[in-house]
């Protein structure tokens, strides 16, 4: 199921950038009163892949996902574990012909995934947020990027989706960025969803992003359902799921690149 991706601040932290990456130049000054010149923007994804670090198995690529996905940690400070913590290292999940999602068998083109759930609980009036992060590895660069792409047909054939009993999301709208274009700075491809989620749980709709990156042979996912109390952009005492949304994507995008790229 697919995500956007790594736009200007990639720790959430207010730097004065600007979402394409660059350095903000309002009302800055050198001592001699000239405005610094921008940074340069990146003409190429910072990345050089080592091919004798890339995964060729299940167990190499098992390794990579559980050091890469992103857990409670790389949200934010109120976010814990859910239970269970990981999901089943067989669960692929498919959307049917129906929109609605169910399990299904992995791809012979994967060799391993993994989703990492978490949550801030309920607390105050507020509702439990629910986060989600995945991590799938697979057998090529090619593979992966057939992956993205299915990604994007799935909220064109199906822009109302069931989740599960109980869980629907409603008028999904999804952009496809590759390196260079809308904002991506931080990977060869990127995607986001943005729709309307419904849960038995609570009254009226809540926010739904799903932002989706590859770099190489790996793609990494982040989702977030809202909850009552919570905005897109801020809380009193959280960072806005958007903000904690792409904080945990550039925290794995950076994994990664550790993982993968050729060491000096």
């Amino acid at each position: 199921m697919g995500g956007l991706i790594a736009t200007g601040c990639a720790d959430g932290r207010d730097d004065g950038a600007k979402p394409d990456g660059r350095a903000s130049t309002s009302g800055a000054s050198t001592p001699g009163g000239t405005a610094p010149a921008p940074a340069p923007t990146p003409t190429a994804l910072d990345f050089t892949p080592d091919p004798k670090r890339a995964p060729k198995n299940a167990a190499d690529a098992r390794r990579l996902a559980l050091a890469v996905v992103a857990g409670p940690d790389a949200w934010g400070p109120d976010y814990v574990k859910r239970t269970p913590h990981l999901s089943d290292p067989d669960y692929w999940p498919v959307l049917g012909e129906g929109c609605s999602w169910g399990s299904g068998t992995r791809p012979s083109t994967v060799l391993h995934s993994v989703t990492a759930y978490s949550e801030v609980p309920a607390v105050d009036g507020r509702g439990t947020l629910r986060v989600a992060a995945t991590v799938t590895v697979h057998r090529t660069e090619e593979d992966a990027d057939w992956e993205m792409a299915g990604t994007l047909e799935e909220t064109l054939r199906c822009p109302n989706q069931r989740l599960r009993d109980g869980e629907r999301i409603e008028g999904l709208i999804s952009l496809g960025n590759p390196f260079g274009l809308g904002g991506n700075y931080t990977a060869a491809d990127s995607l986001s969803e943005r729709g309307d989620y419904y849960s038995d749980e609570f009254r009226g709709k809540q926010s739904y992003g799903w932002y989706q990156s590859r770099i190489g042979q790996v793609t990494v996912a982040t989702v977030s359902k809202g909850a009552p109390g919570y905005s897109e952009e801020t809380t009193d005492t959280t960072i806005g799921t958007v903000t904690a949304q792409v904080q945990a994507l550039v925290t794995m995008l950076e994994r990664v690149k550790d993982e993968l790229e050729v060491r000096s």
